[in-house]
């Protein structure tokens, strides 16, 4: 697959410099797309959405930057803005609440329903994203959430850690998710026990680590998506729980899945 087919992002949150510099910096990493942050201090804030985002597209493609996509509320405020921005997807998570997993799963479909008429108007996705804990945490239990909605409204947002964490086969969770797939998310953990083989019960936490380290085969995942032709976007979400070195471990992490999608391997 020739690497001009895929669209290198990076989500932001690590970084809350100015727009502007934002821009250069992300450039200067090998990036030429991101996934901002609308979250409360960061360079576009849910309440002025309206104002702010259409302003940093403009100064972010000074530097040959676009936006991708958005982490942020999926209120028609945030559609619109969106759309004015040229932004096509909102990415989201399904949480889990204290009414169960079913009852959880129709008030989200209830949320959707509610939102499909201003997406469609403005032409813009949600992509809903597969995370550990109290959210939809694999791909099975994505599609079940989505798979009754148009494509062009409700997308997916893999992620390969995510999943691997649950210990799911990359090649099954992306035939799964293929119909609605918007976006890829690549990062990478694994499991670390926390206590001692002292203690009562075993505890564990994931740490964080660069592409070529974790649970989920980076290779494997790639070889999939040339093997069916991907051509989205592929967003590094680079969480590392070595915070000080994100820059580096960011531009390791690209230049390596770089150098999947240029291998003939897969």
């Amino acid at each position: 697959m020739p690497e001009g087919d895929i669209t290198y992002t990076v989500f932001t949150k690590a970084w809350t410099m100015p727009i502007a510099e934002l821009g250069e910096h992300v450039r200067s990493l090998g990036f030429t797309g991101i996934e901002l942050p609308v979250r409360p201090g960061f360079q576009v804030e849910p309440e002025h959405v309206g104002r702010d985002l259409p302003k940093a597209a403009k100064e972010l493609a000074k530097s040959g930057v676009s936006i991708c996509s958005i982490a942020g509320p999926s209120d028609e405020a945030t559609i619109v803005a969106c759309a004015e921005a040229g932004v096509p997807v909102i990415r989201v998570m399904a949480d889990i609440g204290e009414d169960g997993y079913m009852a959880s799963h129709r008030r989200q479909q209830e949320e959707y329903d509610g939102l499909i008429p201003v997406l469609d108007r403005c032409g813009v996705r949600l992509g809903v994203q597969n995370h550990c804990g109290n959210y939809v945490v694999s791909a099975i239990g994505l599609r079940y959430l989505v798979e009754k909605y148009d494509p062009k409204h409700m997308g997916i947002v893999w992620d390969a850690a995510h999943e691997a964490l649950c210990g799911n086969a990359p090649e099954h969770a992306l035939d799964i998710v293929w119909s609605h797939l918007c976006m890829v998310n690549l990062k990478n953990a694994f499991w670390r026990r926390t206590n001692g083989p002292e203690a009562p019960w075993a505890e564990w936490t994931s740490y964080w680590t660069l592409g070529r380290h974790g649970l989920a085969s980076w290779p494997r995942v790639i070889a999939e998506l040339k093997r069916r032709c991907w051509e989205g976007p592929l967003c590094l979400t680079i969480e590392y729980s070595d915070r000080d070195a994100v820059n580096r471990l960011a531009a390791e992490d690209l230049a390596f899945t770089r150098s999947l999608f240029e291998s003939d391997a897969g």
